[in-house]
């Protein structure tokens, strides 16, 4: 892990994330590792081995819109094994099939992370094996791969061009306990009778608190603040 960790440090540049990246796939022995960040201009930047046949395929046929991972992570905000998003819709299970075809792997974890301004990435580790075999891997590395993970994110952002500081409105205790229950899971019934006020009180909380994040809805508000440490849950 040290070692690890002191070449991420070294990185100078988003060539050199490609590299490490590479080292730790074969450091770990599994299949694939990958790591895809998307910006604050949505400009986007990906390191990893997966074949540049598959990368080409994957793009040719616009998977990104039907992609389990990619819609399953983006709802989410802690690591997810890819055998508990759902792959039950016909597009999700062709997608699968043929993305095991191109050697992805049939086993996968992934490391959802968000950064400042909107700024959003995934970390992911694949892999060929039987559910026994990745339980055992994932028990022994699971903590390891979400601080790679986000020492990654972290060099991909010193190394976005002109990155201006943002600028941080203070919510509410209110709007934070708002905020805070909904990250933990909360629906709107729940999470006003917790705070002991009524539903519409909370949403009056909540858009509150989107205007001030700059958010376009409730999930993108909750994950700003989240990445601008307002609340944590």
């Amino acid at each position: 892990m040290d070692r690890n960790l002191a070449a991420l440090e070294r990185a100078a540049g988003l060539e050199d994330l490609q590299a490490v990246i590479v080292d730790l796939c074969e450091a770990y022995r599994i299949n694939h590792m990958v790591y895809h960040w998307v910006n604050s201009q949505g400009d986007q930047y990906g390191c990893g081995t997966y074949s540049p046949a598959w990368v080409a395929r994957y793009i040719e046929k616009e998977y990104l819109r039907v992609d389990p991972v990619i819609l399953g992570c983006n709802q989410r905000f802690h690591p997810v094994d890819w055998k508990r998003l759902d792959w039950s819709s016909k597009a999700a299970r062709l997608f699968r099939s043929e993305a095991i075809e191109y050697g992805v792997g049939n086993q996968g974890f992934s490391i959802p992370m968000r950064g400042p301004n909107g700024q959003y990435a995934l970390f992911t580790a694949s892999h060929s094996c039987s559910d026994d075999e990745w339980q055992v891997f994932k028990n022994q590395h699971r903590r390891p791969l979400i601080l790679l993970a986000h020492f990654f994110n972290q060099k991909a952002l010193e190394f976005e061009p002109e990155r201006v500081p943002e600028a941080s409105r203070t919510l509410s205790p209110r709007e934070v306990d708002a905020m805070t229950f909904l990250a933990m899971g909360y629906n709107r019934a729940k999470a006003a009778d917790t705070m002991e006020i009524s539903e519409h009180t909370l949403r009056v909380y909540i858009e509150s608190a989107r205007f001030k994040l700059g958010a376009v809805n409730t999930t993108h508000a909750v994950a700003r603040a989240m990445s601008r440490g307002l609340i944590v849950v």
